[in-house]
């Protein structure tokens, strides 16, 4: 049986769902990061305080995009340039004064960290309707523009583990399994929808699956 990969991208939703100190990610600038080690090695540190409140959830604007580091500013009392972590200083952060009992030979800081780094967070979601033609089953899934059908089929796979025994088809076309949705003629008309006030959940794109009388398992 072929096992379920890991996705190369994920859902802002699927991110959400990872909020305890066993299980904790994050995003930011466009990556998601497993950051539950770092918890486990400080464990019980006062300055993971700032990550465990931001679990699940996009950490961006702790970040300058352009240096990839955590934002700075002057400190208005030392007028030094010191990070910027208005909810709190945390791991790695450096204390504002110089202090001895500081450990500094952690290497890189965690955010730097590729280590951590489980895949991209999708510049925007799209949901489709998947339809069993041999079932009638119809399944909603929301799934990254960036992925193609082959990632999309992985999403699927939970619900029917002979995805790959059909003929994926839109509109009576076979599908390049290869390409995106928009790649394949499926476009994204969210921001249509919005602009003539329009419910996006009554014209959900569909995918048609046409079984192929065989048994294949992904």
């Amino acid at each position: 049986m072929y096992q379920m990969r890991r996705p190369k991208y994920f859902t802002p939703t699927e991110v959400s769902l990872h909020t305890t100190l066993d299980d904790l990610w994050v995003s930011y600038l466009g990556r998601v990061y497993d950051l539950t080690p770092l918890v486990n090695e400080y464990k019980g540190d006062v300055l993971l305080k700032p990550i465990i409140e931001s679990a699940g959830k996009d950490i961006s604007h702790w970040f300058d995009p352009k240096k990839k580091d955590v934002l700075t500013h002057i400190d208005p009392l030392t007028g030094c340039l010191k990070y910027y972590t208005p909810r709190g200083r945390f791991v790695h952060i450096p204390p504002p004064c110089p202090r001895t009992d500081w450990a500094n030979d952690f290497g890189k800081p965690w955010w730097r960290d590729g280590r951590y780094e489980v895949g991209m967070l999708s510049a925007k979601t799209r949901w489709i309707r998947i339809i069993n033609t041999l079932t009638s089953e119809e399944q909603k899934l929301e799934v990254c523009s960036e992925e193609t059908l082959d990632e999309i089929l992985q999403r699927y796979l939970r619900y029917n583990s002979h995805a790959g025994s059909y003929t994926w088809k839109h509109n009576h076309m076979p599908l390049d399994m290869s390409k995106t949705l928009v790649e394949n003629g499926i476009f994204d008309e969210d921001e249509d929808f919005y602009q003539c006030r329009m419910d996006r959940d009554l014209f959900t794109e569909s995918i048609c699956l046409y079984f192929n009388d065989d048994l294949t398992e992904f």
